[in-house]
């Protein structure tokens, strides 16, 4: 259709003709109420910047923990903030754990203490059953100061492992051709329906 045949009829009907993607071969107009169209693009814009909003990374930790675990854990939990992410550290306790909380706290607070030079607490620890939990907020970029890893491990991005688990798992569940034990199960549903033609 024509740009002017399409002018003619938004005319017609009161509204405007907008060209929603000029990079496209050929450009590719509407014809809609401009007003409306701006508030919308306005509105999902908006909901983008809302949902794009960082995630928060945890760290979990139990009273029990060796040296070498902890201070794993507290490389990747480095790792994380001075990346700009939130965490969040979760002390879990059970069983007798829980007679002496004091333990978990102590060390959820030497945890804050070693991870002070790229993140601050946002509140203090809270205790909520047999979790205590505190929130970190990294520290400005200029203010950043690493204890556990080197500049260069923690600016190498960290690849996302749980696409290729996804698929892993994906690839169990299908189906493979000539498994005897398909076969065993369709069998006595074809034997059924072959009953029921006699």
């Amino acid at each position: 259709m024509s740009p002017e045949d399409a002018l003619v009829i938004a005319k017609k009907h009161r509204l405007d003709l907008v060209e929603v993607a000029p990079t496209a071969k050929p450009p590719v107009c509407r014809i809609l109420e401009f007003g409306k169209y701006k508030y919308e693009l306005s509105k999902n814009k908006k909901n983008k910047d809302k949902s794009g909003g960082k995630r928060i990374k945890e760290a979990k930790f139990r009273p029990r923990i060796e040296k070498h675990d902890y201070e794993t854990k507290l490389r990747r939990a480095e790792k994380f903030l001075h990346q700009g992410f939130k965490l969040k550290l979760t002390m879990m306790m059970r069983g007798r754990e829980l007679e002496h909380v004091d333990i978990g706290f102590e060390r959820l607070r030497q945890a804050v203490q070693d991870l002070s030079g790229v993140g601050r607490p946002d509140d203090a620890l809270k205790r909520s059953g047999r979790f205590i939990t505190v929130n970190l907020s990294p520290l400005p970029k200029n203010q950043r100061i690493l204890k556990f890893n080197t500049v260069a491990e923690v600016e190498i991005e960290d690849d996302d492992h749980d696409d290729s688990e996804e698929d892993l798992e994906e690839e169990e569940v299908e189906p493979i051709d000539g498994d005897e034990d398909s076969e065993d199960q369709t069998a006595p549903e074809s034997q059924e329906a072959d009953k029921a033609k006699d």
